[in-house]
């Protein structure tokens, strides 16, 4: 006889754990089963398809028959594998809940609980036995019995439990918890970061568009929390971007980015102080946003920094929600745009740069100190999936690495496990960029770049804005503000032909609009047999210094004619690796060598392959061979640089002077100088304004006793070194030189 008895359960502490396979026969012994009047000491567990329906049948006199008479339990199964749990604590007070609970649920049942089996799996679990609880339950039909406890249409939450259970209007179980069976510290966590989801049950997914997606959404008063998903640096790659919460028939509050927060499209001004919104408690710290507020009964707090959003949920009265914090399985089916563009799938080839073996190792970082203290409150395993499948596919930038890390630290924040010192203040903070920005690493600290939807085509074209817009004898050309951010061109150093005609960046679109009327501003006016052409350029102001210029040359030629923008990037190449001279005097015979290198711990040398960009660090270092540096040191008296192998021509440039760097470059730094036989120093590349494009660096070197003070002592704005007793009397002179 197959009977549709259930009930819905979560696994407490359990006395006996085992994961059973199909046909597996279990000895119940330690908490016989009485069902309906008979008592067994064996459960017989077998799945089986019932009209395209797989079901777990727990059977007790034997395995299921459909032609037997066999005492059965039959529930809706989709995975292969169940587990039981059985437990006889021997504490009746432990039992009290479930007591009550049945006791409320079925008048018709007096005995108290002492012991219980539960079978269960991923989608549904069972609680089969409760000592002889059953033994009274003949006189109910099986129709009630179905949904045990729980009336159709209703919802209830198991006892000391975050797990709940809603029989439907066709007697139908169903449960929705907030974390895995056994775990529960009464409160429900998600947390979404980059394009992934982490659910209230630890199951982790990913959003792979940029569309809009419910969060959580209480059926019952309509309350929605939304997130919408949009691109950064990769196209394919989306990552959650703000979030609203939707309250029906009361006003719109969003969070965005920059920690900005809008209540019904108006900006508010949030601080650390709470400021409450329609029954929403609003406050703002250095690492970004807190909402607070209750929604049927349960007390909910959404946190949101930019990159990361994380909904807590305390102790919940009724589960009546659905949403990816619920089930992240249903992506698709939780989207809420309707504009199906959001949806599209562009093909960009993957970043051949990434090593995910190397990934995998970083991303682990989860499962060691100081994060394993918390490993048992909290699940790093979810964490780490969520940061692996990112870093596989988008590169390590931004702070992307130490976002996942700092949102497992604030999880373990909520469970009391103290992280905070890996809780760092966000690189972007309060920084405010438009639709088509977002704010990330340039030059190691936080700027507007671009989307790259947004930003395809310019970059496709090497373009920095466009096209030219012409009125008559009017023209204006509007340059991308993030364009010009991530090639570090700072927009107030550009100029038309006339140096007083400069560009207005828009506040909100961060565009810059360079323009002219007639032949205003330097523009050149030329005729030819059916045209009038008004012509003009943006270009690089040379700044404070008319010597060098650390800047890449712009000039970007427009007019009506609409010739798209260029930018011109110089890139040097050095002559030779390494210089080497010989040097004899009275006293020593010596060499000194000269390198330059593209890196601090001077290990990578540069050669005549090697590309120099302007601006970029170069370090030069200085070794001599053929001295006791117990007696002497080696000091760099001056180093300067011209625009062709005479080191006495001009124009010229001083990087050190009088063991010194140049005060007035606050590039430069000298290294270790007067200390020992060798020294160093480092600059930014930079190149001659209206030369030849080439630049030759010279040095000279002096001998000082070591019995004296041969370390300069320098200042910035200040040059002096302590007389050397001992002067060399044949100093060493070096020049390396590069081209472009």
């Amino acid at each position: 006889m197959l009977r549709p008895l259930l009930f819905l359960f979560a696994v407490a502490d359990a006395s006996l754990y085992l994961e059973i396979d199909n046909n597996t026969p279990i000895d119940t012994s330690d908490c016989p089963i009485t069902y309906y009047g008979q008592e067994y000491t064996t459960v017989y567990v077998r799945n089986r398809n019932f009209i395209n329906q797989k079901y777990l049948l727990i059977c007790f006199n034997g395995y299921y028959n459909p032609e037997g008479n066999g005492d059965c339990i039959r529930v809706p199964n989709t995975e292969n594998k169940t587990a039981i749990a059985l437990n006889n604590n021997n504490n009746p007070a432990s039992w009290t809940s479930l007591t009550d609970f049945v006791h409320s649920s079925v008048s018709t049942v007096t005995n108290n609980v002492t012991c219980y089996l539960h079978f269960y799996f991923k989608s549904v679990s069972v609680l089969v036995q409760s000592s002889s609880l059953f033994s009274q339950t003949k006189q109910l039909s099986d129709q009630t019995l179905f949904c045990f406890g729980v009336k159709p249409g209703d919802t209830r939450q198991i006892p000391n439990t975050c797990t709940f259970l809603t029989c439907s209007s066709t007697r139908i179980p169903s449960m929705k918890t907030c974390g895995s069976p056994g775990r529960c510290d009464g409160t429900c966590l998600c947390t979404v970061t980059g394009p992934t989801v982490i659910d209230f049950k630890r199951q982790m997914n990913s959003v792979s568009d940029r569309c809009e997606y419910s969060l959580l959404h209480d059926q019952s008063t309509g309350f929605s929390l939304k997130a919408n998903f949009l691109e950064r640096r990769r196209r394919d790659v989306s990552f959650v971007d703000s979030l609203t919460l939707d309250f029906s028939d009361s006003e719109d509050i969003q969070l965005l980015q920059g920690h900005r927060v809008t209540v019904t499209g108006s900006p508010v001004t949030v601080n650390s102080s709470v400021q409450t919104f329609s029954g929403v408690d609003l406050s703002k710290d250095q690492t970004g946003v807190t909402a607070s507020f209750s929604v049927n009964g349960s007390s909910v707090s959404v946190f949101f920094d930019g990159t990361t959003a994380q909904i807590y949920m305390a102790d919940p009265v009724n589960f009546t929600y659905d949403g990816l914090c619920v089930d992240s399985n249903n992506v698709s089916s939780l989207r809420l745009s309707s504009d199906t563009s959001c949806q599209f799938k562009y093909p960009d080839p993957a970043d051949n740069t990434i090593n995910c073996s190397a990934v995998a190792q970083q991303c682990d970082v989860l499962k060691s100190a100081p994060f394993s203290s918390c490993n048992s409150k909290v699940d790093p395993q979810p964490y780490i999936n969520a940061c692996n499948e990112t870093l596989c596919k988008y590169p390590d930038v931004d702070g992307l690495r130490c976002q996942f890390i700092q949102a497992y630290a604030k999880a373990c924040e909520k469970s009391q496990v103290n992280l905070q010192s890996w809780m760092t203040e966000p690189v972007c903070g309060d920084r405010i960029c438009n639709s088509h920005e977002f704010c990330g690493e340039i030059n190691y600290n936080g700027g507007c770049r671009c989307r790259e939807i947004f930003a395809f085509v310019y970059r496709q074209s090497n373009l920095l804005g466009g096209p030219t817009v012409c009125k008559d004898n009017n023209a204006s050309l509007s340059l991308v503000g993030c364009l010009l951010n991530e090639k570090s061109i700072d927009y107030t150093l550009l100029h038309l032909n006339d140096k007083n005609c400069t560009g207005v960046m828009d506040p909100d679109s961060h565009m810059v609009t360079f323009g002219f009327n007639g032949d205003s501003c330097g523009t050149k006016v030329t005729e030819t047999s059916n045209q009038i052409i008004y012509k003009n350029g943006i270009m690089t102001s040379n700044g404070s210094s008319e010597v060098i210029t650390r800047q890449d040359e712009i000039y970007i030629e427009f007019s009506c004619i609409n010739k798209k923008p260029e930018m011109q990037t110089v890139v040097f190449r050095i002559q030779g690796s390494t210089v080497v001279q010989y040097i004899k005097s009275e006293v020593w015979n010596y060499s000194v060598t000269m390198k330059a290198f593209t890196d601090g711990s001077r290990t990578q040398v540069l050669t005549p392959d090697s590309e120099v960009k302007l601006n970029q660090r170069i370090w030069v270092e200085l070794e001599t061979d053929g001295l006791n540096g117990d007696l002497v040191s080696v000091v760099t008296d001056s180093c300067w640089a011209t625009d062709n192998q005479m080191s006495n021509s001009t124009p010229k440039y001083d990087l050190i002077m009088d063991g010194c760097a140049n005060p007035d470059d606050q590039t430069v730094y000298v290294g270790g100088n007067g200390e020992g036989t060798s020294n160093y120093f480092s600059f930014n590349m930079f190149r001659f304004s209206r030369s030849t494009g080439e630049v030759y660096l010279h040095c000279k070197l002096q001998l000082c006793a070591k019995k004296n003070n041969c370390v300069p002592a320098c200042s910035r704005g200040v040059r002096r070194r302590r007389s050397a007793k001992y002067r060399d009397e044949a100093p060493a002179f070096l020049s390396m030189g590069w081209s472009h």
